[in-house]
């Protein structure tokens, strides 16, 4: 199994730090685990790859598309800094 941790700043609380790490076994198009802690909580979930083709489908990309920008924004980290907004609620 691979993991990333990423350290993230969301834009609806810019002063807050959360770490999210994401956990696959053999990429993310088959379905991934998914967990962000504030370092005092932490959330977990996973997302099925058949979300991911549904997802995907709802947002007329082909899913081989949609799963690289998932990877983008997800993992990618330092590289996508500034890219992609997180939004906690």
């Amino acid at each position: 199994m691979e993991k990333t941790l990423n350290r993230i700043h969301p834009v609806s609380d810019p002063e807050a730090t959360y770490f999210l790490q994401v956990s696959w076994e053999k990429d993310l198009g088959t379905g991934f685990g998914i967990l962000l802690s504030d370092g005092q909580c932490a959330w977990s979930g996973t997302v099925s790859e058949a979300e991911i083709s549904r997802e995907a489908a709802e947002m007329e990309m082909n899913k081989e598309k949609y799963v690289e920008e998932l990877k983008k924004a997800l993992i990618a980290g330092e590289e996508s800094a500034g890219k992609y907004n997180f939004v906690i609620s």
